[in-house]
C-alpha cells in the first residue's frame, strides 16, 4: 500500500479508512451523511412545490432569502448556546425539532405560507445543529485526523447529492412531494438516534453568566484576534462572489456558455463530482491544513475559473477546477478552526461566520441580479473572480503575518 506524506513536511498523512475506523467518528458520519440524504429530497421537493404552487421564479427564490434569514438573526444567539449547553443535545434537538417540520411538511405542502414557515424553521434548527457538529468533531479525532475526517464527511454529502438529486425528482414526478418529506423526517429521526450514542467530554471550563454577555465576549475574543480578523474579510469577499456566481450559473450556462437544460445537468453533475474528490485528494497529501497557501490558495483556484469562465464560451474548464476549489477552500476553513479555536469558543466563532458569510451571500445575490439584467451575466462573473483573487491574495498576504490562536491539541488518543 502506498504510504501518504504532506507535501511539505514529508509527514505521514491519515488516511479516510483511519478515521472511519474510529467507532465515534463513525457515528456522526453516518449521522451528518444520513440527514444530507433527507436534506437532498426536501431541496428537490421545496423547489418544484413552490413553483408548482406559484409559477414565479421570484417566488422560488424567496425560499432562498427564509433559509438565509435565521442564519443572520438568530447566528450570534446560536453560537453562545452551543458553547454554553452539551453539544450532543443541541444537534440532537435540532434534529428532532427539524423532524418535526419535515412532518408538518408532510401534512400541510399546500399552503404557501406554511412551506416558506417551514423553509425558515429547518434553517433555524440547522443554525444551532451545524456549529455544534463543527465544535465536536475534534473531540472524536486526533489533530492530525482532522483533514481526513472533514473530508470524508463533505465528500459522503456531495457524492449523496449527485446520486439522490435525479431519485428525488423521479420520486416527486411519480408521488408528489409528499414522500421526499417524509423520507426527510425520518432521516432527521436515524441521525438523532445515531447521535444520542456519541460520547463527548465533558468541558473542564464551562461558561458561566448571561448569554448576551457570552455573544458579547465571543465577539471580543473574535475581534481582538488577527487571524479571525483576516479569516473573516476573505471569506466576506469570497461570499460576496459566491453568492452571485453560484446562484447565477444557470444563466451563464444558457446566455454565455450556450449549454441547454441537458447538458446543464452533466456539468453539475461534473462540478459535484469535483467537489466530492477534491477533498479526497487534499487529504492524501495535506495533515496540517493551517498553512496560507492550503487555506487561501482554493480561494486563487475558484477566482480563475469564474475569471476563464467570463473570458471563454468553452465549460469544459470548470468541470475539473469549479468543485475542487469549493470543496478543497471548505475542508481547510472547517479544519483550521477546529485545530486553532479554542474549545470553549468553538460554537461562537463557527456561528459568527455562519452569519458572515450568508450575510455577504444575501447582498451578493441581490447586486448580481441587478448587475447581471444591466451589464450582462459575464459582468457578474468578471466580478466575482476578482473578488475571490482579492480574498486569496489578502489571506496569502495577511498570512505570512499572522499567528494563529495557538498550537492544536490531541482531542483523541
Amino acid at each position: 500500500m502506498s504510504r501518504r506524506v504532506d507535501i511539505l513536511t514529508g509527514n505521514e498523512v491519515p488516511g479516510v479508512r483511519r478515521v472511519l475506523a474510529r467507532r465515534d467518528f463513525r457515528r456522526l458520519f453516518a449521522a451528518q451523511t444520513i440527514s444530507r440524504w433527507g436534506d437532498t429530497f426536501n431541496a428537490v421537493a421545496l423547489v418544484i412545490l413552490v413553483y408548482q404552487l406559484t409559477g414565479s421564479g421570484v417566488k422560488v427564490a424567496g425560499t432562498v432569502a427564509f433559509e438565509i434569514a435565521p442564519v443572520v438573526l438568530l447566528g450570534f444567539v446560536a453560537g453562545a448556546v452551543v458553547d454554553r449547553y452539551p453539544r450532543r443535545r443541541v444537534m440532537i434537538a435540532a434534529d428532532i425539532g427539524r423532524a418535526m417540520v419535515a412532518l408538518g411538511l408532510v401534512a400541510f405542502h399546500d399552503r404557501l405560507a406554511f412551506v416558506y414557515a417551514a423553509a425558515f424553521m429547518l434553517s433555524a434548527f440547522s443554525v444551532f445543529f451545524n456549529p455544534a457538529a463543527s465544535s465536536v468533531l475534534p473531540d472524536l479525532v486526533s489533530t492530525d485526523e482532522i483533514v481526513a475526517a472533514n473530508s470524508a464527511i463533505w465528500s459522503a454529502a456531495v457524492m449523496s447529492q449527485i446520486a439522490l438529486a435525479p431519485v428525488a425528482g423521479a420520486l416527486i414526478a411519480i408521488a408528489g412531494p409528499g414522500p421526499a418529506f417524509t423520507i426527510n423526517a425520518v432521516t432527521f429521526l436515524v441521525s438523532a438516534a445515531l447521535l444520542a450514542r456519541l460520547p463527548i467530554a465533558t468541558r473542564v471550563d464551562p461558561i458561566s453568566g448571561t448569554r448576551r454577555r457570552d455573544i458579547a465576549d465571543g465577539l471580543r475574543a473574535i475581534s481582538s484576534d488577527r487571524f479571525l480578523r483576516v479569516l473573516a474579510g476573505v471569506q466576506g469577499l469570497a461570499a460576496l462572489s459566491a453568492g452571485a456566481t453560484s446562484a447565477l450559473l444557470v444563466v451563464l450556462a444558457q446566455e454565455h456558455l450556450d449549454v441547454g437544460p441537458a447538458r446543464f445537468g452533466y456539468l453539475i453533475a461534473a462540478i459535484g463530482i469535483g467537489a466530492g474528490l477534491g477533498p479526497l485528494v487534499l487529504h492524501r497529501f495535506v495533515d496540517d491544513p493551517r498553512r496560507p497557501v492550503f487555506l487561501y490558495g482554493p480561494y486563487l483556484l475558484r477566482g480563475t475559473v469564474d475569471v476563464v469562465l467570463a473570458a471563454s464560451s468553452r465549460f469544459a474548464i470548470a468541470l475539473a477546477a469549479y468543485g475542487v476549489g469549493t470543496s478543497t477552500g471548505n475542508v481547510t476553513y472547517n479544519s483550521v478552526l477546529q485545530t486553532t479555536v479554542p474549545e470553549r469558543l468553538r460554537g461562537r466563532v463557527f456561528a459568527f461566520f455562519d452569519v458572515v458569510w450568508q450575510t455577504a451571500r444575501l447582498v451578493s445575490i441581490g447586486v448580481g441580479g441587478v448587475v447581471a439584467d444591466r451589464f450582462g451575466i459575464t459582468a457578474v462573473y468578471w466580478a466575482g473572480g476578482a473578488l475571490l483573487l482579492a480574498a486569496g491574495a489578502l489571506g496569502l498576504i495577511a498570512g505570512r503575518s499572522t499567528d494563529l490562536l495557538g498550537p492544536p491539541d490531541n482531542a483523541a488518543s
